[in-house]
């Protein structure tokens, strides 16, 4: 279920959207993040899973990024949709999960979104610019 609970202050939920909205504004992209407490199974699978289920793979372009993040288990994940994943390496994916990772293990979880929030941001502008008629399809807020 999501929105069950939250697991973040309001100050550092308000951090994470602010960084998402940041990333936003230079690119048609979308960007979500999802955290939970635990994740019992592949943490890859269950970021697909609710990449489907935040219908992330509806968006017009196919341009969406999620990040999945099991507070409690230390799972962390983010899955591209199939239109940036064809722009990007698998270097792409593995530099912005060791950034993020290198933050977690500082105990900075914020920070780590918020750094690779921005890279792929800056990922997207590059091969989906901001369109003049473009619209947030997605909310920006963090989903529990």
């Amino acid at each position: 279920m999501l929105f069950k609970k939250k697991l973040l202050s309001s100050d550092e939920e308000a951090r994470l959207i602010k960084a998402i909205h940041d990333a936003e504004k230079k690119t048609s992209g979308e960007i979500r993040v999802h955290i939970e407490e635990t994740c019992t199974g592949d943490t890859l699978e269950a970021c697909k899973k609710m990449f489907t289920d935040l219908k992330m793979d509806q968006t017009k372009d196919r341009n969406g990024i999620l990040f999945f993040l099991a507070v409690e288990s230390r799972g962390f994940a983010v899955w591209g949709d199939e239109g940036i994943h064809k722009k990007v390496t698998d270097e792409f994916w593995h530099h912005l999960t060791d950034c993020a990772i290198g933050y977690f293990k500082k105990g900075d979880l914020i920070s780590g979104l918020e750094k690779s929030v921005e890279m792929c941001g800056e990922k997207l502008q590059l091969y989906f610019p901001l369109e003049h008629d473009d619209k947030d399809e997605l909310s920006n807020e963090i989903s529990y």
